[in-house]
């Protein structure tokens, strides 16, 4: 009697059609088998594509036929497309059974490898699968271009975005809070070009970001996220169309951050370490030489201690953490003067209130009527349903996306309404905050450091005790004025 290993397959866009489900499939092998008189040694099922011979059953198969390489024996299946859809890889796989005494046969699609005018019918049947193959993909190609074309973006939704479909049926996505408010502020950060690549990919992360190093690069290369997309020709050239969805950022600070990361930098994080802690670096001179220090780190027996040291034979050497604690406690000491806090106070209520309190109410209007849309196509369905003109299943996919749209609306109207709260307690507090305009020293990055002390350097330094004196030039002692001077008026 001979015998079979039975193999059935179904990939899953034929997983619905008619004709290509496994119990079909197995039905008709083992009726094909029982009138042949055919010995069934055992059924393998995939639901896996025939692209290659990488597929989990079909090795399992594979390894059974290497272990009874003695025998000879079949293996049945319906087509030769569920055998593979790939001729290169076919004949390959044809050889490699024939080694192991075993034929691939199609019970549909019959091949009498004992005549050799039958591979010429071989070679028909294994092509047209993989010509399918290749007709399906060249459609999809061409079906994702004509949509990028229509500025839509087909694909899986990047990070700060999500897929919606509208009641038309098109494709969508629409900004994703949080993760939408931290793309955009990570773009403004690595715009700064202060902070390398990696350092704003981690303050990211902790900002809710779950990213990884690999992703993140292709994501702050995305020119979706200014509101483009990307169409590649068939001659392999590239071109931009402006897309139909909600940009995160403009296409100049896009285009900025582009510059930025494709250049060379020429900072290390070794120096970038240097300039934060030593900021003091070109405003200090030696007391024996009068030469500029510098600062570097000496090691100790357990860690790093930072100094500010001249070059010269005097060897200098002064602790960096004094000087630059006795430099902000300096620059705490000054304040506003009652003219410079109205003035101050005249130009944050114009602008850094009044017109971010306008942006975000307009911000507001639009998500307000954005959710008013999403009722109101609830609310057509719903009489549409009830008039038996919309499908039960059209009905419930409405309603999910009707959640999904309202959720992600309700919690970005959440935030705005947050911010203006925000705004409101800012205006509550008066002017305290801004007469202490200098507080914020230590929070500041190493950039504005180096720019403030280029503004207010050290006058006079004890190197000794660490005390010292601002010099404060003509314009700034008109605005900027000493606690105890201002406690005495």
């Amino acid at each position: 009697m001979k015998t079979a290993y039975l193999y059935v397959r179904v990939s899953t866009d034929e997983q619905k059609r008619k004709g290509y489900s496994l119990p079909e499939q197995e039905d008709r092998l083992l009726k094909y088998c029982d009138y042949n008189n055919i010995e069934v040694k055992g059924i393998f099922r995939e639901d896996f594509s025939a692209k290659n011979f990488n597929r989990p059953e079909w090795k399992k198969l594979i390894a059974t036929a290497r272990n009874r390489s003695k025998e000879d024996k079949n293996i049945l299946f319906i087509k030769w497309d569920r055998f593979s859809r790939n001729i290169e890889y076919a004949y390959e796989m044809i050889g490699m059974l024939r080694k192991y005494k075993t034929t691939p046969m199609a019970i549909d699609q019959p091949i009498d490898f004992s005549v050799p005018e039958s591979t010429v019918m071989l070679a028909v049947y294994l092509s047209v699968p993989e010509a399918e193959n290749s007709r399906r993909a060249l459609n999809t190609a061409n079906g994702l271009r004509r949509a990028k074309q229509m500025g839509r973006y087909p694909n899986k939704a990047p990070v700060g975005y999500i897929n919606l479909t509208t009641m038309d049926g098109k494709k969508i996505i629409a900004p994703k809070q949080p993760e939408a408010g931290i793309i955009r502020w990570l773009f403004h950060q690595l715009a700064k070009n202060i902070h390398r690549v990696e350092a704003v990919r981690r303050m990211a992360e902790d900002k809710g970001l779950i990213c990884s190093r690999s992703y993140f690069s292709k994501l702050i290369r995305n020119p979706a996220y200014c509101g483009l997309i990307p169409v590649r020709l068939s001659s392999g050239e590239q071109y931009m169309v402006k897309g139909i969805h909600d940009s995160l950022i403009s296409e100049t600070l896009f285009y900025e951050v582009q510059r930025i990361i494709t250049t060379k930098r020429k900072t290390s994080s070794k120096r970038e370490e240097l300039k934060a802690m030593f900021f003091l670096t070109g405003f200090l001179t030696c007391p024996l030489c009068n030469r500029k220090l510098c600062g570097s780190f000496s090691t100790g027996s357990t860690k790093k201690h930072p100094y500010y040291h001249c070059r010269g034979r005097c060897k200098t050497r002064i602790k960096a953490p004094l000087l630059n604690e006795s430099y902000q406690q300096e620059l705490q000491r000054l304040m506003l003067s009652e003219k410079a806090v109205n003035i101050f106070n005249c130009v944050l209520e114009d602008w850094n209130t009044n017109t971010q309190k306008a942006e975000y109410l307009q911000e507001r209007q639009q998500v307000v009527r954005k959710l008013q849309e999403q009722e109101l196509t609830l609310s057509q369905a719903r009489k549409l349903f009830i008039a038996a003109v919309l499908k039960l299943d059209d009905y419930s996919e409405l309603k999910r996306e009707y959640r999904v749209n309202s959720k992600c609306l309700k919690k970005e109207l959440n935030d705005i309404n947050e911010k203006l709260k925000n705004i409101d307690k800012q205006r509550q507090q008066g002017d305290r905050p801004i007469v202490n305009i200098l507080q914020g020293f230590s929070s500041m990055d190493t950039t504005d450091k180096k720019h403030l002390v280029n503004l207010i350097p050290p006058l006079w330094v004890d190197y000794k005790t660490g005390d010292m004196s601002l010099d404060l030039n003509t314009a700034l002692s008109k605005i900027l004025l000493t606690k105890k001077h201002r406690s005495r008026r």
